[in-house]
């Protein structure tokens, strides 16, 4: 590859200074001089032919190694294991096949905050497939792997750098590439194609790892079977757990402005489950600035696993939905021009979108979300290695200017 890339410089680089030397010879030789006439010569055969020749030669010196190049691009060895790579705005996930080694059909219309791959419930060979909903991949060191490409909504493309190798993501339709990675370490993947207003914040990572570290990481990844088969949330088990909770957050989950509580009630339950996740693994609240987030990662501590987060999610999300007392001053006009931003994630009615991984604005506490976005802007939250969704908010809260362009969208959004 870098080969081809160096080539395509040399023939290029080499026409380049030739043009301007010839061009630059062309005006000193034939500029005006007093009592010489220009001669027309309009056509002349014998110089196109060299023309057409010469371009010729250079342009099969390009395309010809690249061709070639491409070919093995393409031409995957035989039994090489392939992983999926799932493009959304804006984030990766990845799939691997089961111990058959097949990965199962999808249909976008399966997509759901219970089924994120699409993944076919009807089809055997699904159950076994390993699902990685974290945007980083591990890879093995030292053996070739076929990259499949899926995009659930618009163009996107997959592309690690020094890996030299890259595919768009075609919504509809499955791309794919090879490579077999030579050294550990890792890696940033990109999006490099255009594919929204946070394109930019579209970040994944690969990790290449030794082979027994590789097997390590993918046996603590769940199978799609095991996420089908796991227990919804106990309401009445997750009221014992919210006894905890509501001596701050309210009986109710209204929230608590004294004691710096947000208003729970309302909430997505999978962003709720998602932020406690978080703060038991200390990926949200390990900024020494954050001392509100520390708070929450030693009551998160007390949820013992995943079955007791949806407990007490479930209970949530059975208490009534109140509208809290709005405490942000500003203009809803000039806000609601900021929120044009905001919308493509969280909707234009603030509801919230699973799929783009953005919480329900509207109706919820506005003097808590002030204090996220100022936490956002000064890299308080989001900057932890594995908080990708909270990497992307810190890039776009810095859209708003200051303390009041955030009064002023946060005003708008109490509008909603």
């Amino acid at each position: 590859m870098d080969q081809t890339v160096d080539l395509t410089f040399w023939v290029t680089g080499v026409v380049f200074i030739a043009i301007n030397l010839f061009m630059a010879y062309c005006i000193m030789r034939y500029r005006h001089r007093k009592g010489l006439k220009a001669h027309y010569e309009p056509e002349n055969k014998k110089l196109e032919w060299w023309l057409t020749i010469v371009t010729s030669v250079g342009i099969a010196a390009m395309l010809a190694p690249g061709l070639l190049v491409w070919a093995k691009f393409v031409t995957v060895p035989t039994g090489t294991p392939e992983v999926e790579v799932v493009g959304q705005q804006w984030n990766f996930s990845y799939r691997f096949p089961g111990k058959d080694g097949v990965l199962g059909t999808t249909n976008i219309r399966l997509a759901s905050p219970e089924n994120p791959f699409a993944i076919d419930p009807n089809d055997p060979k699904g159950q076994d497939d390993v699902l990685v909903s974290s945007p980083e991949l591990h890879l093995p060191l030292g053996k070739p792997v076929k990259i499949l490409l899926r995009s659930k909504d618009v163009l996107h493309q997959f592309a690690v750098p020094p890996f030299r190798v890259k595919m768009d993501m075609v919504p509809g339709m499955v791309t794919y590439f090879w490579l077999t990675p030579t050294r550990t370490g890792t890696f940033d993947a990109l999006c490099e194609q255009l594919c929204g207003t946070a394109h930019f914040t579209m970040r994944g990572r690969v990790i290449v790892d030794e082979e027994k570290d590789f097997q390590a990481w993918l046996a603590t990844q769940p199978t799609y079977a095991q996420t089908r088969a796991a227990a919804a949330g106990e309401v009445a088990a997750g009221q014992v757990s919210y006894a905890v909770c509501s001596t701050c957050h309210g009986p109710q989950g209204e929230g608590n402005p004294q004691l710096n509580a947000p208003k729970l009630s309302g909430q997505a339950g999978w962003y709720l489950a998602q932020q406690l996740r978080d703060f038991k693994l200390g990926i949200r609240g390990g900024n020494e600035k954050d001392a509100y987030g520390k708070q929450m990662i030693a009551f998160a501590a007390t949820l013992a696993d995943d079955t007791a987060i949806k407990n007490v999610v479930a209970y949530i999300n059975s208490l009534p939905d109140a509208y809290p007392q709005a405490t942000v001053s500003g203009n809803p006009s000039k806000g609601a021009e900021h929120y044009e931003t905001c919308a493509y994630c969280h909707g234009n009615g603030g509801q919230g979108v699973w799929s783009t991984n953005a919480p329900r604005l509207s109706h919820m506490s506005d003097w808590y979300m002030k204090r996220q976005l100022q936490n956002f802007r000064q890299g308080v939250r989001g900057s932890h290695p594995q908080d990708f969704g909270g990497a992307q908010m810190a890039a776009m809260a810095k859209t708003l200017a200051d303390d009041q362009a955030i009064d002023d969208v946060l005003k708008h959004i109490d509008s909603l």
